[in-house]
């Protein structure tokens, strides 16, 4: 039986070392998003010889995908899955295996509100044609408009960081309390631990007249591949999303072809807003129901 464990800082190159074997790396399971998220959701993760195993005990019990390699387990005979579980945030890839090497035993659902939306690095640099005309036109008036400058997001500049960011959630609160109350915990998390995380995350904060504009939390997903965690911006200044997504891109987002968005998570608002970037393709996901071997 796995010994499950709050997911922690200490065993983050254990998880690593199985993380860089999965063959398809979705924004979920980046150590960035599960340490961010980890209170929220309760998240425990067990080691097994080959694979993390993660689940969520908030708002009840249930399992993620096992993080290492998918090819190599017998997955009929895996003792984890032996007597039934009900699973979330499922890889596509991952799924069609089970269903596989287990028939009759899975049941997989599409969910739509937890695919990752996937772009390409350089067209949302450069913003050419009609169909980045809005864009481009935003990007420029805030350029000519207002004085800023962009620079990284560093330890010495996270108070400052936090204090918009706690500005933002009392601008935006009344719009989703519950949902916004959580991610303003996440991201706190996050950058309050931004020394010990800032080898593997990375960010940018954007300034208008010295004060902080916009700032991006981002993590490499794979070496094709970085994943945007976090994106704020006041919404005093027209166009300031539009800046730092792009200006952010062009400095950090060299030698990756692609940046996944992370998730919609079923807001009709965020997510027309992540279609208007004309995503390039969707990493999706499955509710997994494996019933018990007999």
């Amino acid at each position: 039986m796995l010994s499950f464990e709050p997911v922690c800082l200490t065993r983050r190159e254990e998880y690593l070392e199985r993380w860089a074997k999965c063959p398809v790396k979705t924004s979920d399971y980046s150590f960035g998003n599960i340490f961010g998220w980890a209170e929220e959701y309760g998240l425990e993760w067990g080691f097994s010889a080959t694979h993390v195993w993660l689940r969520q005990t908030r708002p009840r019990v249930v399992h993620w995908a096992p993080v290492g390699p998918w090819h190599a387990p017998a997955w009929s005979a895996c003792p984890v899955l032996a007597g039934g579980a009900e699973l979330t945030r499922i890889p596509e890839g991952l799924a069609e295996l089970w269903t596989a090497a287990m028939p009759g035993r899975v049941e997989a659902r599409e969910v739509r509100e937890h695919f990752d939306y996937v772009y390409s690095v350089p067209e949302l640099v450069e913003l050419r044609g009609n169909r980045f005309h809005k864009k481009k036109n935003l990007l420029n008036q805030f350029v000519k408009t207002y004085r800023h400058d962009f620079s990284d997001l560093t330890p010495d500049c996270v108070e400052v960081t936090l204090d918009m960011q706690r500005q933002w959630y009392t601008w935006r609160d009344s719009e989703n309390p519950g949902t916004l109350e959580a991610e303003n915990r996440a991201i706190a998390r996050v950058l309050q631990s931004w020394d010990r995380l800032g080898d593997r995350l990375f960010g940018g904060v954007l300034r208008v007249d010295g004060e902080v504009a916009a700032y991006t939390v981002a993590e490499a997903l794979s070496d094709e591949m970085l994943v945007i965690h976090f994106e704020k911006g006041h919404p005093e200044f027209k166009g300031v999303y539009q800046a730092v997504n792009q200006m952010f891109l062009a400095r950090y987002g060299k030698g990756f072809a692609l940046v996944n968005r992370e998730q919609d998570l079923g807001d009709e608002g965020l997510r027309k807003a992540k279609m208007s970037y004309n995503p390039v393709l969707f990493l999706k996901k499955f509710s997994v129901t494996v019933r018990p071997r007999t």
